[in-house]
């Protein structure tokens, strides 16, 4: 082994991605299975007349994506190595296991390795007759508000997306009402993220940016990238204060709207810092009368050793609060009953 990478508990780097997975599956077994190579489904599959949901991207962000694997949610997750994408002949297998009357929707995160693998098994899946449509989120606001969606980074928006459309498609509803309702969802999140230190690349030591004690940068992507709001670091309040009014800035809520507010954690903040950043801009919604009828802090979607935390915000639609709440999801990390 080289040790010089030796900071985490690891065997050799190559195998770091099929011995999670190997993991995973052992200590959830009643959820999860490997299908094939890096193909993580539930262990009891959903009834085939139904529509299946499908994702992709790379590991090292655990319990992201494949901790939503489950009834009531994802029904596959296919995935890449340590940050990377899985290919798109791996996610072709997937679409194959999935194929079905009822269609898959495929969830893609606006990652330009993600995206190329998504739509050349698309293209392989629509040569093989098989029935696909995609959703790509792009729920990062770092780069601006009025950028381009398709300029814009998927961050965790996509967990509360997984759990709204699994509960559609176990519910029987067709493909197209699925896609809907999803990207209704899609067009009204956002998610902004802050970091006041790096992590990271557990398989070769290499750290993709370094922030000096004492400062924070928000806009951070999902594997370390600079999102250009570097300063020095701020209070718990203050800086709850100013995620909070970037995010509203973006969703415009008003008086009377229900919202979903995640904190995320991204690897090495605790749940105390969390829970006091949670708070702050709870207080902000509730003072413009904003209802907070969803909320979460913990850690959905991480970065390795990563400080800092990524905070979600959504407009919901009566449908979407009814099936995010209310709707039974049994995933090893999102249970709803």
């Amino acid at each position: 082994m080289n040790t010089k990478i030796m900071t985490k508990f690891i065997n050799e780097p190559e195998n770091i991605t099929r011995e999670l997975l190997d993991g995973y599956v052992l200590a959830y077994s009643d959820k999860v299975a490997l299908a094939a190579e890096n193909i993580v489904v539930r262990a009891v599959p959903k009834d085939p007349s139904k529509v299946a949901i499908v994702t992709l991207g790379g590991s090292g962000h655990e319990p992201a994506l494949s901790g939503f694997v489950g009834e009531g949610m994802l029904d596959c997750s296919v995935v890449g190595d340590i940050f990377a994408a899985p290919g798109a002949q791996r996610l072709f297998q997937a679409l194959q296991l999935f194929r079905r009357d009822a269609g898959i929707l495929l969830v893609v995160l606006n990652h330009s390795g993600d995206v190329m693998s998504a739509n050349m098994a698309m293209q392989l899946a629509e040569r093989a007759g098989i029935k696909v449509k995609k959703i790509l989120t792009h729920d990062d606001i770092s780069a601006g508000i009025d950028t381009p969606e398709e300029d814009c980074r998927g961050l965790a928006g996509c967990i509360p997306l997984y759990k709204i459309i699994g509960a559609a498609a176990e519910e029987g509803k067709s493909l197209d009402e699925i896609y809907e309702i999803g990207e209704r969802f899609n067009q009204q999140v956002a998610t902004l993220a802050v970091a006041m230190g790096s992590c990271t690349h557990p398989q070769n030591g290499a750290t993709i940016s370094e922030l000096a004690v004492g400062e924070m940068e928000i806009g951070m992507g999902q594997h370390g990238e600079g999102g250009g709001g570097r300063q020095m670091l701020e209070s718990a309040d203050k800086t709850a204060e100013i995620m909070i009014g970037q995010l509203c800035e973006k969703i415009q809520p008003k008086t009377g709207d229900k919202v979903l507010l995640y904190v995320n954690g991204v690897g090495s903040t605790t749940l105390m810092e969390l829970s006091i950043i949670f708070r702050r801009a709870h207080q902000v919604l509730a003072k413009d009368g904003v209802e907070v009828v969803h909320a979460k802090i913990g850690e959905l979607l991480t970065v390795q050793e990563m400080a800092g935390f990524q905070m979600i915000l959504a407009k919901l639609d009566d449908d979407h609060v009814e099936l995010l709440k209310n709707r039974k999801a049994d995933a090893p990390y999102w249970t709803t009953v």
